[in-house]
C-alpha cells in the first residue's frame, strides 16, 4: 500500500497537468453551448463581519431531484446521487448580489464558482442576512444566506462525515452504500449531536457561530444543508471541496486551509473543535492548538474507529494538554457536553438536554 501511495504521489503532478488540459478544451468546447441555455443560481452560505462578507455560490445547467421522503427507494437516491455528481456547471456568467443596499458582481469561472465580496456602507448586525442575486441579462434570481459574527463568546468548527452525520468513513464499501444510497431523510446523525451543537451555539442573547468543513463535494450541499435543517442541527456556513482533481489534495491540506482562514477573519474568537478519529482530525487540529495559543478552548473528537487507532489519539491528547487544551476522545456526545459544562461552555439544563437526547436514541 504504501508503495502504491508512493507511485501516485510521484505520477501525480502530471496526472493533475494532462486532466487540466483535457478540461479546458473540454471547456472551450462546451461552455459556450451551454451558455445559450436554461441556467441557474445555486448559491451556497454567506460568511464573515458586521464590515466584510464573502458569499460563494455556482452557475449550474438545471437538474430535476425529486424532494427527499423517508420512504425513498435506494436506487431512487442513487439516481439523485448521480444527478449531483454530474452537475454541468457554466463559466463566463456575471452574478450580480445585493447585500443591505449594496451590490457586487463577479464571473463565473470555469467551473461555475463565483464569490462576491461585499463592504457594506454601514456595520451589519449579527446573525442571519440575505443577499439578492440575478444573473447580468437574465431573468434569474435566487436568495442566498449570509451569516454575519459580531458579539459571540466563542465559535465552533466541526467535520461533517462521521462526526455529525454517520457515514462509515473507515470502511470504503459501507461509505459508499450510505452515501450513494441515502437522502436527507435517511441518513442518520450520531446520537445528541443536534442538542449538543444546539447548546454550544446558544449563548443568551447572541449566537455562537458554526462553521462545517468537509472533504465532501459542493455537489453534495443541497443534501447536506437539507439533512441539518431536517434534524435540527444548527445551521452554518459550509466549505466544501470542488469534485474532480481537488479531492486528490489529501483531506488534511483543505481542513487546514480553511481553519486558517475562519481564525484570520476573527481574530479575537476562540474556537471550540469538533471532529473524528476516523481521519486525520485529531493531527491537524492538534496542530491547530500548537500554531494558535490560547484560541482553542476544547478538542472533541468522536471515536469511530478501532483501539489501535486510539492510542495514537490518546497519545496526541497528552502533547495537546500540554498547551494547555483538553482533548476528548468520546463514543457518543454526552461525554463532550460533561466537559463543556464543566468548563462553562453549555449550562446544566443544556447537558441535561444532551443527556435525555442521547437516551432516547439508545431506548429505540
Amino acid at each position: 500500500m504504501n508503495l502504491v501511495k508512493t507511485a501516485f504521489k510521484t505520477i501525480q503532478p502530471s496526472l493533475e497537468r494532462a486532466v487540466l488540459t483535457v478540461d479546458r478544451a473540454f471547456s472551450g468546447y462546451v461552455q459556450p453551448r451551454r451558455a445559450r441555455g436554461k441556467l441557474i443560481l445555486q448559491p451556497y452560505v454567506g460568511w464573515g463581519t458586521p464590515q466584510h462578507v464573502e458569499l460563494t455560490g455556482r452557475v449550474l445547467l438545471p437538474r430535476t431531484l425529486a424532494p427527499a421522503r423517508k420512504g425513498d427507494r435506494r436506487w431512487q437516491n442513487a439516481r439523485n446521487m448521480l444527478r449531483r455528481l454530474l452537475s454541468r456547471e457554466v463559466a463566463g456568467v456575471k452574478v450580480l448580489g445585493t447585500l443591505d443596499g449594496v451590490t457586487v458582481g463577479a464571473v463565473s469561472d470555469s467551473d461555475g464558482y463565483f464569490t462576491l465580496n461585499f463592504t457594506p456602507s454601514s456595520p451589519l448586525g449579527g446573525g442571519w442576512h440575505q443577499v439578492s442575486l440575478k444573473m447580468e441579462g437574465r431573468e434569474v434570481s435566487a436568495v442566498a444566506r449570509v451569516q454575519v459574527v459580531s458579539a459571540a463568546r466563542f465559535g465552533v468548527i466541526s467535520d461533517l462525515d462521521d462526526t455529525v452525520l454517520k457515514s462509515d468513513v473507515t470502511s470504503l464499501p459501507r461509505m459508499l452504500s450510505t452515501v450513494l444510497t441515502g437522502n436527507a431523510r435517511t441518513r442518520l446523525p450520531f446520537p445528541g449531536v443536534g442538542a449538543l451543537y444546539r447548546a454550544l451555539t446558544r449563548d443568551g442573547e447572541a449566537r455562537n457561530p458554526i462553521f462545517y468543513v468537509s472533504s465532501s463535494p459542493w455537489n453534495l450541499f443541497d443534501l447536506l444543508w437539507q439533512f441539518l435543517d431536517y434534524r435540527r442541527i444548527p445551521l452554518g456556513p459550509m466549505f466544501l471541496r470542488n469534485w474532480g482533481m481537488d479531492l486528490l489534495g489529501g483531506h488534511g491540506g483543505h481542513k487546514h486551509t480553511v481553519i486558517e482562514r475562519i481564525f484570520e477573519r476573527f481574530p479575537e474568537l476562540p474556537f471550540v473543535l469538533v471532529g473524528d478519529s476516523g481521519e486525520k482530525d485529531p493531527e491537524i487540529y492538534a496542530e491547530v492548538v500548537h500554531r494558535h495559543p490560547n484560541r482553542v478552548l476544547a478538542v472533541y473528537i468522536r471515536d469511530v474507529t478501532e483501539a489501535s487507532r486510539d492510542e495514537g489519539v490518546l497519545k496526541l491528547r497528552e502533547e495537546v494538554r500540554k498547551a494547555g487544551v483538553d482533548l476528548v476522545l468520546a463514543a457518543d456526545s454526552l461525554n463532550a457536553a460533561s466537559h463543556a459544562m464543566a468548563m462553562g461552555l453549555i449550562t446544566a439544563g443544556e447537558y441535561r438536554s444532551v443527556l435525555t437526547s442521547v437516551a432516547r436514541t439508545y431506548e429505540n
